[in-house]
């Protein structure tokens, strides 16, 4: 009979004895043949098992390590290693175990059963760890004066991070992007000194913009097929129809008279903001509607020198919000939302009713005007590249 042949009759023994109970006898067994064949990993880790049945830890781990050192990819290794961990109230030094096998398999299907469970395990253990981790460091934190909300949004939104429940989202411009700008979702009202005037003329615009909606249909599709904005939707309930529409003021830095003249104190009002022009590109400034029960999914902006304004005209009772990166705020009527549109951004409208914003673009405020003039100069250049 040959080396291998043997082996392997050793090995069904051992395994035989383990599943009549006679858990010492496999031990022993398990351990004559690692003596014999030490490559062998099934007869380490059935002898990390034996350990474990008679509750001899140390001589357990040191098992699994065996098999660990010669196949550091073993998913089944790496959850028993941690499952014992946890048994002998090691769960931290566990975790890192779980994690590597959470790791190997991720997004992998029909996993055994087993291995699934312990996955579960895995889980389960690294949300305790994070809430008990963050409950921890909030507690210290506390203790030396921290109040959330009250000394700096940032640093609460860098603690969300830190504990996992808020993901990072970066500028990521689909067609050109400025390098040193910060990376801010949302910029608050009262950094625009221009804004409270713009703000203060909702009304009349309000009044402008229903006298549009009662004549005839004067908004068109915002996506539609045969345009060259960045079809970054394929979701046929937005493109080519007035889920989504727009009735624009200015449409790639031309006016169209007969909107603007309809809205004259919509384009006094706009007359404050820094609006960018840029022949054949900006200023791009409509009026937005979302119907009921609409949702705009999640996309980035061409640019990520331009910010993007919302100032609420139509706001129905529990229309919805809009997402950037990891921040959710709501419209509220007359109260601008100034973002950054090349990080991902969402929309959506829950209510039975339309939602309209006046929409617009403004410079970056950290632009200098030498930047402002060398942004317009190459996108003007790269806009009257010829077509060869």
């Amino acid at each position: 009979m040959s080396d291998t042949s043997s082996t392997a009759l050793q090995l069904q023994s051992a395994i035989e004895l383990l599943q009549q109970g006679k858990i010492q006898q496999a031990r022993n067994s398990f351990q004559h043949l690692c003596s014999l064949a030490p490559n062998v990993t099934h007869a380490w880790f059935g002898l990390a098992y034996a350990c474990s049945q008679l509750n001899d830890f140390v001589a357990s781990i040191s098992a699994i390590e065996k098999v660990l050192e010669k196949e550091p990819k073993n998913v089944k290794a790496l959850i028993f290693k941690a499952d014992q961990l946890v048994y002998n109230q090691q769960e931290r030094s566990a975790l890192a175990f779980y994690e590597g096998a959470l790791q190997l398999t991720e997004g992998q299907q029909n996993l055994p059963d087993e291995i699934v469970r312990g996955l579960q395990r895995g889980l389960a253990l690294r949300e305790k760890h994070d809430n008990q981790y963050s409950d921890y460091l909030l507690e210290a934190l506390q203790k030396k004066g921290y109040q959330r909300g009250k000394i700096s949004h940032r640093f609460d939104e860098a603690l969300d991070i830190s504990f996992g429940k808020k993901e990072i989202f970066l500028q990521q411009p689909t067609r050109f992007y400025f390098p040193g700008l910060p990376q801010r979702a949302f910029f608050e009202r009262d950094e625009f000194p221009w804004l409270s005037e713009l703000e203060a003329k909702t009304p009349q615009m309000k009044a402008e913009l229903e006298a549009m909606l009662g004549g005839k249909e004067q908004f068109s599709p915002y996506l539609d097929s045969g345009n060259n904005e960045p079809n970054f939707v394929k979701h046929l309930d937005i493109v080519d129809n007035l889920n989504w529409s727009a009735a624009y003021l200015w449409r790639y830095g031309k006016l169209d008279e007969s909107i603007t003249r309809q809205c004259p104190i919509t384009m006094q009002a706009l007359k404050s903001a820094p609006l960018p022009f840029i022949a054949g590109q900006t200023p791009v400034a409509l009026f937005s509607k979302l119907k009921a029960g609409v949702k705009i999914p999640p996309h980035h902006g061409l640019l990520n020198t331009r910010l993007i304004c919302h100032l609420p005209i139509i706001v129905p009772k529990d229309c919805g919000g809009l997402r950037v990166g990891n921040q959710t705020r709501e419209w509220e009527e007359g109260k601008a939302l100034i973002f950054d549109d090349s990080i991902e951004h969402e929309a959506w409208n829950n209510s039975n009713e339309e939602r309209v914003v006046l929409l617009f673009d403004i410079w970056r405020p950290e632009l200098t005007e030498d930047e402002q003039r060398l942004i317009t100069d190459m996108l003007v250049a790269v806009d009257e590249y010829p077509d060869l």
